[in-house]
């Protein structure tokens, strides 16, 4: 199972690398070898300067990737992404292919301008609640949860939310024991209840 994770300029660090440990220690730990193959992936293949100047090496850009069972877009500073049609354009073209689609913090806003949330019940970072509701009126904002599971879609809070996230969709995807591993080996106490 291919897990892509969209970065970009300004990401949040722990919304991408959160999530890339989970999966990437689910899959040592899985009995079936190979279970989850994930990767980073930019509009470019070329550095990336996440939050604080982290920086970044996406496996792939736009144009090279693998097929995508999981989309997950992070957050972060958000707003110019918002303006390129080509990441709006590139999310919504893997979203339609993908089994499931994700997103941590403010990468709920990048899933909304791409036209996939609509009418769904979704979070985001506490500090950006009240932004989202005002700029898609046709999602249900949720306050207060670490995750929103919509089925193919689920949203969740800010930065570390995103962990719980992804321990919740490794249970989702290969079992509650899995995750409960995943966990343990993490040393990472999970928030089980969204």
């Amino acid at each position: 199972m291919n897990i892509g994770i969209y970065i970009y300029e300004n990401a949040e660090v722990l919304d991408f690398s959160g999530p890339f440990e989970v999966f990437s220690t689910a899959d040592r730990l899985a009995a079936q070898e190979g279970l989850f193959n994930t990767f980073l992936i930019a509009e470019e293949k070329a550095p990336v300067r996440a939050r604080a100047g982290y920086s970044v090496n996406p496996h792939y850009g736009f144009q090279d990737h693998p097929k995508i069972d999981i989309l997950i877009v992070v957050g972060g500073v958000h707003g110019e992404e918002l303006n390129k049609a080509a990441v709006i354009n590139w999310i919504s073209h893997v979203a339609k292919g993908a089994q499931l689609v994700a997103s941590v913090c403010t990468g709920a806003f990048l899933l909304a301008e791409a036209g996939l949330l609509a009418g769904l019940r979704v979070t985001t970072h506490w500090e950006d609640i009240a932004d989202l509701k005002r700029s898609y009126p046709d999602l249900t904002v949720l306050s207060s949860q670490r995750w929103v599971d919509e089925g193919s879609f689920v949203t969740s809070g800010g930065i570390s939310a995103g962990i719980d996230m992804s321990l919740h969709l490794v249970s989702r995807l290969a079992g509650q024991a899995l995750a409960e591993k995943t966990a343990v080996q993490m040393e990472f106490e999970w928030r089980k209840n969204p």
